[in-house]
């Protein structure tokens, strides 16, 4: 993926590494760089201080819950500049709780983070396909990979999350569409610090220094010119994964532990 002279589109740019990767996008060239945020002001901000930079960005309210929001996004783009090339689907929220959450709980995680990549891949897809190119960046989580202690709903829309972005690199990848799945660590945003002030700190991934977002956004950048598909900020990542399915038992096991530490359990 060639950032310079492209068209992205980032979602849940209005902070944290959504911010990052649209500053970063528009620095390496890109020719458009659309934001999109629930938080419209937010996104506004960012775009004007790209703008300020010498660069080019249109800020957007986006639900991507919503699927209209989503393929206004697409539109937008087209209105601008032309189809998009590369759609950072990386809005995402952090959702505690267990098999007795409330059942609403359960699917504000599955429709923000998953149903949202969905609707990135159905917004993009088809202009993507009749020219043959064109990138698809999911922004998952560790949890994915992993788990996430305290936070059933994130640790499994997470892995769904990851499932899905196999599934379009698989069914894509020979038709000229690159996939890339981010699956950051403990990164300084706000959700991440939203949690640890809630008291949620047993939800956050543990392992590895906390990573500020300029520097996963270059992560990510090197990642798409190599087309990798996993973009781990960490190298614990690849290696906790590596020993979950060398032994899954055993890594269970290990967790259950470190669970009953972090509860203050014997």
């Amino acid at each position: 993926m060639q950032i310079t002279g492209s068209v992205v589109a980032v979602t849940g740019a209005a902070n944290g590494i959504g911010a990052a990767l649209a500053r970063r996008f528009s620095a390496e060239g890109a020719r458009l760089v659309i934001l999109a945020d629930l938080d419209e002001d937010g996104v506004r901000g960012i775009a004007a201080s790209i703008a300020a930079e010498g660069g080019c960005a249109v800020a957007t309210a986006c639900d991507v819950a919503r699927e209209a929001d989503v393929r206004a996004i697409a539109e937008l783009a087209k209105a601008e500049a032309g189809p998009i090339d590369l759609f950072c689907s990386n809005a995402g929220i952090m959702v505690t709780g267990d098999p007795m959450s409330p059942d609403a709980d359960w699917q504000s995680a599955w429709n923000v983070n998953v149903m949202a990549h969905v609707y990135a891949a159905r917004a993009v897809l088809p202009d993507m396909l009749a020219r043959g190119s064109g990138y698809l960046l999911n922004t998952c989580s560790a949890a994915g990979l992993l788990t996430s202690l305290g936070a059933a709903p994130y640790a499994a829309s997470k892995h769904a999350a990851v499932a899905f972005s196999e599934w379009l690199a698989i069914t894509y990848g020979p038709r000229g569409i690159g996939v890339s799945a981010l699956c950051p660590m403990v990164v300084r945003t706000k959700m991440i610090e939203d949690a640890i002030a809630s008291g949620a700190g047993g939800a956050v991934s543990s392992g590895g220094a906390m990573l500020e977002p300029d520097l996963v956004a270059g992560q990510v950048v090197e990642a798409l010119a190599e087309q990798r598909f996993l973009i781990l900020t960490h190298p614990e990542t690849q290696q906790f994964a590596e020993r979950k399915i060398a032994d899954v038992d055993r890594w269970i096991g290990g967790m259950q532990k470190f669970a009953a530490q972090t509860n203050g359990e014997t």
